[in-house]
C-alpha cells in the first residue's frame, strides 16, 4: 500500500483517472485518518501517511467532452467509465472539487491582471495559520484541517443556525454527507482566517459549498 500512495503523490503530473480505481481507493484510509494500517495474521502495523493530495483529470479520455469549440470522440460508455475512476467515497474525502476551463489566450500571454504573487500568498497563508493556531490554542489542534467535525458542529465554535442554514439544507437534500458537511466547515473557517474575520458568515459557507463540486449556496 505504501508504494502505491507514494506513486500517486509524487507523480503529480500524471492524470488521476489514468490510475486504477483500486490504487485510487487505497487513498481513502490515509485521507480520513492520516495513517495506514496493514493487518496480517498475528500483528497490525500502522504507518503515518498524512499528506496534501492534488488530483487533476480531463473530462473524458480525449479531453474534449463539454469543452466549447471542441469535438469529443469518446463513446458515452467510455466517458462514464473514465469519470468513475474517482469513486464517490474518494471524492467525499476531497475538500475542494472544481471544474476549471482551459486557459484563455490573454492569461497564457500574461495579459490578465490581479494575480497574487507567491510571496504575497505566503504572507496571507502564514497569517491565517497563526489565527487558526490562536483560536485552537486551548485544544489539542492547531490547524482547521485537524479539528474533528463533532467539535466544529457541537463545540464552543459552533456557528449560528442562520449561518449554517445553506449547509444544513444541502445535508437535508442529500447533496452532502456528514463527512462532506464537516469538510465544508473546515474550508469556511480557513476562508474566514484568510479574510481576517472572527468566524465564517453565510458568504464563507456559500463559497465553501461552491468549491465542493459546485454545490448550490
Amino acid at each position: 500500500m505504501v508504494p502505491i500512495i507514494n506513486c500517486i503523490v509524487l507523480r503529480q503530473f500524471a492524470e488521476a483517472a489514468e490510475f486504477s480505481r483500486v490504487a485510487l481507493d487505497a487513498l481513502r484510509q490515509p485521507l480520513e485518518s492520516g495513517a495506514i494500517e496493514v493487518h496480517r495474521a498475528g500483528f497490525t502495523a500502522r504507518f503515518p501517511a498524512k499528506f496534501q493530495l492534488l488530483l487533476a483529470m480531463n473530462p473524458c479520455p480525449c479531453g474534449n467532452y463539454g469543452v466549447r469549440g471542441s469535438e469529443c470522440i469518446c463513446p458515452p460508455m467510455s466517458i462514464r467509465r473514465y469519470s468513475t475512476r474517482l469513486s464517490g467515497p474518494l471524492r467525499d474525502r476531497v475538500d475542494i472539487d472544481l471544474q476549471v476551463s482551459r486557459v484563455a489566450a490573454s492569461r497564457a500571454m500574461g495579459e490578465a491582471g490581479g494575480e497574487t504573487t507567491t510571496a504575497q500568498a505566503r504572507v496571507r497563508v502564514q497569517a491565517a495559520r497563526e489565527r487558526a493556531a490562536h483560536r485552537w490554542r486551548s485544544s489539542p489542534w492547531r490547524r482547521n484541517a485537524d479539528v474533528p467535525g463533532t467539535w466544529l458542529r457541537q463545540g464552543t465554535q459552533r456557528l449560528p443556525a442562520a449561518t449554517r442554514s445553506p449547509l444544513d439544507r444541502a445535508l437535508e437534500r442529500g447533496l452532502l454527507t456528514l463527512r462532506g458537511y464537516d469538510r465544508v466547515l473546515r474550508v469556511a473557517w480557513t476562508m474566514a482566517d484568510l479574510s481576517d474575520i472572527e468566524q465564517p458568515g453565510v458568504e464563507e459557507i456559500g463559497r465553501a459549498l461552491h468549491l465542493r463540486r459546485g454545490l448550490p449556496r
